[in-house]
C-alpha cells in the first residue's frame, strides 16, 4: 500500500502544539511578500499552507504566513497573544475562540470538508452483506449510520457479520476509529453525529440530552482504546496497511490523495447517511488575520490550490467537481444522499467528548 505523498510535518511535539510548519521565510520579507502573519492551525492544513505553490500565491498578495499545528479543540488553551490568526476545522471551536478574542462576526470560512469512513474493501463487503452499507461500486458506498450505531450498543463483532470468517483481519469488536474528541476536530465531530442519529434526528442541546447520549458515545469510543490527537496520523495508518479496518477521516484527505496518485488499492470510501461538515474556519485575532481569511475565501488561485489539497471551497462546486472528475468512483462529488447533522455548541460539546471519554 503506497503512503501518502507530501506529508510535511517538520517537528511533532506531544504537547498542544502538534507541529510547527512554516509557509514562507521565517520573518524575513524580502522579495514580493512584504508582511508576516501568523496563525495556529489544525494539523490537516499543514500541507496547504506548506505547498510552495500556495506560498508563491500568497506572496503575490504580499503576506508570508507562519503557522503551527495545534488539534482544534485544544486552540482554547493555547496562549494566542501575538498571533493574527487561528484557524481550526469546524465552526464550533472557532465560535468559542471568537467569543473569547472578541472577533468580529462573520468569520470567514474558505472551505470545508464532509467527514467520511474509509474501509478496506473486505470489511467494506462485510458492512454491506450485513446491513450496515451500500456499495454504489467497487470504491464507494454509503455507510448506514443507524444500523452501525445499533450494531455498536450491541456490541457486535465482525465474526457475527455474514462472510466475515472468509477475511481472518476481520475479527474482534465492530467498531470505527476516530481521534481523542477532547482535542481533535474529526472525534469531536464524530460524537456530534452519531449524537444526532441516536437521538431521533435531535441536536443535543441540553444536560438532559448529554445523559441520554453518553453511554453510546462512551462505548463508541471507549471501545479503542488509547486514541490519536491527529487524523493525519490515522489516515496515514491505514493508507499504510495499520490499524483498524474502519477509520473515520476527512474527504479532503482523500480527495488529495487521489488528485496525487489517481487510484489506491484497497479502499473504499463510505460516506454516512448522516454526517458533519468541517467548515474550515479563521478566526481573525486582527486586521491582517482577517485580510488573510478574507484572501483565502475569495481568490482564485488559493480556491484552486485548497481544492488540490482536497477541500471544498465554499459557494461554487464547480471548482471542485472539475478537479475530482477522475475520482468520482471514490467520492460522492455532490453528497447525494448524505444529510449534514448540526453540531451542537462548543460547551455541550466539550460535555460530551468529556463524557465520552470516561
Amino acid at each position: 500500500m503506497r503512503r501518502i505523498a507530501g506529508i510535511v510535518l517538520a517537528v511533532l511535539l506531544i504537547g498542544g502544539v502538534v507541529a510547527a510548519v512554516v509557509a514562507g521565510r521565517h520573518g524575513d520579507d524580502k522579495g514580493t511578500a512584504t508582511k508576516t502573519v501568523r496563525g495556529v492551525i489544525g494539523s490537516e492544513k499543514a500541507d496547504f499552507f506548506a505547498d510552495p505553490d500556495v506560498v508563491k500565491a500568497l506572496a503575490a498578495k504580499g503576506y508570508t504566513v507562519q503557522v503551527e499545528s495545534s488539534g482544534s479543540w485544544a486552540m482554547e488553551g493555547l496562549d494566542l497573544k501575538g498571533y493574527d490568526f487561528a484557524f481550526p476545522s469546524s465552526q464550533a471551536p472557532a465560535d468559542a475562540l471568537a467569543a473569547k478574542y472578541h472577533a468580529q462576526e462573520p468569520l470567514p470560512r474558505p472551505f470545508y470538508s464532509p467527514l467520511v469512513v474509509v474501509a478496506h474493501r473486505s470489511a467494506a463487503g462485510v458492512l454491506a452483506a450485513g446491513g450496515l452499507a451500500v456499495l454504489d461500486g467497487r470504491n464507494r458506498g454509503t455507510l448506514k449510520m443507524g444500523a452501525y450505531l445499533d450494531a455498536a450498543r450491541q456490541g457486535r463483532t465482525w465474526q457475527q457479520l455474514k462472510g466475515a470468517s472468509a477475511h481472518g483481519e476481520l475479527t474482534g469488536t465492530l467498531y470505527i476509529t476516530s481521534t481523542d474528541p477532547e482535542t481533535s476536530n474529526s472525534g469531536a465531530l464524530y460524537l456530534a453525529a452519531a449524537s444526532y442519529v441516536a437521538d431521533g434526528g435531535k441536536v443535543v442541546a441540553s444536560n438532559a440530552d448529554v445523559d441520554r447520549t453518553a453511554p453510546l458515545l462512551h462505548q463508541l469510543v471507549s471501545v479503542q482504546g488509547a486514541q490519536q490527537s491527529s487524523s493525519d496520523a490515522v489516515f496515514r495508518d491505514f493508507v499504510s496497511g495499520a490499524g483498524n479496518p474502519l477509520v473515520l477521516v476527512y474527504e479532503s484527505q482523500i480527495a488529495a490523495l487521489l488528485q496525487q496518485q489517481h487510484t489506491v488499492d484497497d479502499l473504499v470510501v463510505l460516506y454516512p447517511d448522516t454526517t458533519v461538515n468541517s467548515d474550515h474556519t479563521v478566526v481573525p485575532l486582527d486586521a491582517a488575520g482577517r485580510a488573510l481569511g478574507d484572501l483565502l475565501s475569495t481568490d482564485p488561485t488559493l480556491r484552486l490550490l485548497a481544492v488540490r489539497h482536497g477541500f471544498r471551497p465554499q459557494g461554487d462546486a464547480s471548482e471542485f467537481l472539475s478537479a475530482t472528475a477522475g475520482a468520482t468512483g471514490y467520492l460522492n462529488q455532490k453528497l447525494t444522499g448524505v444529510r449534514q447533522a448540526p453540531v451542537p455548541t462548543s460547551a455541550v460539546l466539550h460535555e460530551m467528548a468529556r463524557r465520552a471519554r470516561g
